[in-house]
């Protein structure tokens, strides 16, 4: 079925991540027929609809975060009338840390269709591109902005055994790579990706801490981390923690034995650390 004939529905676009190459024929077709376009930026979904040499003949709104909840009844009005609503956003899938998902859960409550146009995800393409293990993942949108958030989410990775994929400023990169580094071990492999499909494309991999040095010169562009799963522990907290006490009893310094049992036993030196307290 063509998405953008028939019946009122919402049809979910993906974007080129920056090269407009990457837009599928499909996309082309649904920018030049649909009747309302909802876009997160309505410039640069002309400056996209230029290169591609398509000229939207349909209505086109604006639907970032900030109006997004009011522009809904409108599009739900407008679908219900026949019209079919593309979304797009700037770069990649819609809703997915994407303005999207409300107007999905709205279309979905009205019983309106709601389709799906695949394509570029900057999630999927870091995934593939890191070098570690993609069988198994977990997607964490936007890292969180202050440290003791942060801190919070990150403990809650410490043990992910799937890899994990989140966005990032590249303002505030060095700060996350560094707390990650702190909190999930110096040595767990990772990946920043940089500018994906740009021309300035750039894979950084290796340690939390390796990366975190690297970062702290500055990096610019559009950020997704990648950060490989924890490795099994040889034993559990409480038998290293034995192990901690039983050295440090014989007169060695608490820092160095914790981090000499974390690195071979492939667990945080903090989570040790405290432990051992």
């Amino acid at each position: 079925m063509n998405p953008v004939s028939g019946s009122g529905r919402l049809v979910l676009a993906a974007t080129p991540l920056g090269d407009s190459r990457d837009a599928s024929p499909r996309l082309i077709e649904a920018l030049a027929g649909a009747d309302v376009i909802a876009a997160e930026d309505t410039r640069r979904l002309r400056a996209l609809a230029t290169a591609l040499g398509v000229s939207p003949s349909g209505r086109v709104v604006s639907f970032y975060d900030a109006v997004e909840t009011g522009r809904i009844p409108g599009l739900i009005e407008a679908m219900r009338d026949g019209s079919t609503v593309l979304l797009v956003t700037d770069a990649g899938m819609p809703s997915v840390s994407d303005p999207g998902y409300r107007l999905v859960t709205a279309c979905i409550a009205e019983d309106l269709p709601v389709t799906c146009l695949p394509g570029p995800s900057a999630v999927t393409t870091a995934l593939a591109v890191s070098g570690l293990p993609c069988d198994r993942f977990t997607f964490e949108g936007f890292a969180p902005r202050k440290t003791g958030e942060r801190g919070r989410w990150l403990g809650e990775l410490v043990g992910e055994r799937r890899t994990a994929v989140f966005f990032e400023s590249p303002h505030r990169l060095a700060e996350t790579l560094a707390q990650a580094a702190e909190m999930l071990g110096g040595e767990r492999p990772a990946a920043v990706c940089r500018e994906l499909t740009k021309t300035y494309e750039e894979v950084r991999r290796g340690g939390l801490a390796e990366l975190a040095e690297w970062a702290a010169d500055g990096v610019r562009g559009e950020i997704t981390v990648v950060v490989g799963p924890a490795l099994p522990a040889a034993t559990d907290i409480p038998s290293l923690v034995a192990q901690v006490r039983a050295r440090v009893d014989q007169g060695e310094r608490l820092k160095t034995v914790v981090a000499e049992i974390a690195e071979s036993a492939g667990v945080s030196k903090k989570v040790l650390y405290d432990a051992s307290l």
